[in-house]
């Protein structure tokens, strides 16, 4: 944990000690209309995923949770 305490303090001590009137530089991002369109069935499909990889292992936990709770 020691070690975690040191990584943020290096990081953020310099910013501290230079004071809020320092400027800061800025990446420049240039962007394109997409090669390809997705259509309604890919989005579906991929926000489908999603949930389910988020909501899936809390929602086994959830179903099982008296399983859990037994002490055998």
């Amino acid at each position: 944990m020691s070690g975690l305490v040191k990584t943020v303090a290096a990081r953020v001590a310099p910013a501290l000690l230079r004071g809020a009137n320092t400027t800061s530089q800025r990446a420049t991002m240039h962007t394109r209309p997409a090669k390809e369109t997705i259509g309604a069935a890919e989005t579906a499909i991929g926000l489908g995923m999603f949930s389910l990889a988020i909501l899936g292992p809390s929602g086994w936990v959830l179903a099982h949770l008296e399983d859990y709770k037994k002490r055998e």
